[in-house]
Order: structure tokens, then sequence, then C-alpha cells
């Protein structure tokens, strides 16, 4: 048991959109990820997912609104809703992320951005 420091865990990668895990809590897994741009949109039909913005600013957008989510901010996606996270042009975010280990990375969506494991740091 050893104390994780987030933003020198965000400064050891720099791929974008590919989730790098920094902790497992039960069948739970914690990701840190960096994004910029726009993702794809998806849902995860069993799985909530926690997005809390560690720099930046988070537009999670569903199908009706779009959420903005700031920094030191957190936003949970439940179960079934269809979403895509993005950003502000140019602008990269670090996110902090907790779902469970089973859940796929873009849902039941197959996509060039779709990554099936994540590097664990």
């Amino acid at each position: 048991m050893k104390s994780i420091n987030i933003q020198k865990k965000h400064a050891e990668f720099s791929t974008q959109w590919h989730p790098h895990q920094i902790a497992t809590v039960d069948d739970m897994q914690v990701l840190l990820a960096k994004i910029q741009g726009e993702f794809v949109w998806h849902a995860h039909e069993h799985e909530d997912e926690l997005f809390q913005v560690v720099k930046g600013t988070l537009y999670m957008q569903f199908r009706d609104r779009t959420e903005i989510v700031n920094e030191g901010e957190l936003i949970v996606v439940p179960k079934g809703v269809e979403h895509n996270p993005k950003t502000a042009e140019g602008e990269e975010v670090h996110l902090l992320l907790f779902e469970k280990q089973s859940t796929a990375h873009t849902g039941d969506v197959q996509h060039e951005m779709t990554k099936t494991s994540y590097p664990k740091i």
C-alpha cells in the first residue's frame, strides 16, 4: 500500500484516448487518460462510468444535451446511457476514470479508437 501521485502518473504517458490502469479496488479499476478532440458515441450496457477531470474541461455529450465538467469535478454516466466525451479544440484534458474491470472501452461499438487492454503504470 503506497500513495499514488496522479499528476506524476499522468506524466508517464503521452498517448491520448488510451487509458492506463493505476489501481484496482475489488472488481473496479482506476484509470488515467489523456484526451483531446472527440471520441466515439457508445454506451456500456451493464456498467456505470465515473469521469473525474484532473486538468482541463470535459464536454460529456449525451443525445439530448452536453454536460460541462470542469477541473476538480466529476460526472457519472449511468449504465446504458449513450455518451461521447470531447474536449475544446486543441485542449488536452487529463481524466481519472473509475469503472468495472469488465467495462469495454467503447461498449459494443468497434472503432479504430477502441482499446482492448490498458497498460498498468
